[in-house]
């Protein structure tokens, strides 16, 4: 495993690597991270991981601080998987370009975009620099936020030579996503996480077997979640997953959530 901190180094190291697979974190690696790992390993002759804490995809500077940092269990993690390489640029490093600003048309700003001031444009801008440093053949990232996949996909795979994959979500078994933003509750609160889990799976079974009553199930739904557990929701909803527009007819649909848990902000998908 090559660790690389300069982009001179990382020239250097992938200069004549054309096939790249390359898996974006942002460190607190888990199995969802792993599982991206190897489908990168089983598709492409080499693969890069790249760890960066991304601040201009934070629109709240406590979140971007309180966000979970464990680099030395990281690597430890991604020499067990017997990654390739694995790139720890500074800030400095990412942002040393001027490049034009991205932004979201107004049938994007939906779901996260709509609370989440300026984050995915954020996502896109760090994501569009690192494939411009890198010229990987395809990145992998996970289902656990769909929004930001679908965005990420149209919007590489439009602007540059690289091919968006996604990963399935992986669950633990209690159907509790995993996340760096888990290692942020306490037991009693990812005990709650996991009934909410359960009953969001269960919602969707419901909504499949008749998409007419998706919005009265699910207003039954967040109102019975907000007095069970004290949670205050920002959106529940389903969308198609070839455009996401809010025509589930005959498509195939997730249901969406984000949340607040102990002033946690959890989302997830179905």
């Amino acid at each position: 495993m090559k660790l690389l901190e300069q982009i001179t180094d990382l020239n250097k190291a992938i200069n004549k690597e054309k096939k790249l697979g390359y898996v974006p974190t942002m460190g607190n690696l888990h199995m969802g991270h792993e599982a991206l790992i190897k489908k990168s390993q089983k598709e492409c002759p080499k693969t890069i991981v790249t760890i960066f804490i991304n601040p201009t995809q934070f629109n709240n500077k406590k979140d971007y601080k309180n966000y979970p940092r464990s680099l030395n269990q990281d690597l430890k993690i991604l020499k067990k998987l017997k990654v390739d390489y694995v790139y720890l640029p500074t800030v400095n490093q990412v942002f040393n370009e001027q490049l034009p600003k991205i932004l979201l048309n107004k049938s994007q700003k939906i779901l996260c975009a709509k609370f989440r001031n300026g984050h995915f444009e954020g996502v896109l801008d760090v994501l569009n620099r690192f494939v411009k440093l890198i010229s990987p053949k395809s990145i992998f990232m996970g289902e656990k936020d769909y929004q930001q996949f679908f965005l990420v996909k149209n919007f590489i795979e439009k602007n540059h030579k690289t091919k968006v994959y996604s990963c399935k979500t992986i669950r633990d078994s209690n159907m509790i996503a995993l996340s760096s933003r888990n290692n942020l509750l306490n037991k009693a609160s990812l005990n709650t996480l996991g009934l909410i889990s359960n009953e969001l799976l269960n919602l969707k079974k419901k909504i499949y077997q008749d998409t007419r009553q998706s919005k009265k199930l699910i207003q039954a739904l967040k109102k019975d979640l907000v007095k069970k557990y004290k949670i205050r929701i920002e959106y529940m909803e389903c969308r198609n997953i070839v455009n996401m527009s809010p025509n589930i007819h005959a498509r195939s649909f997730k249901l969406f959530i984000a949340y607040y848990l102990s002033k946690v902000r959890l989302i997830d998908n179905f």
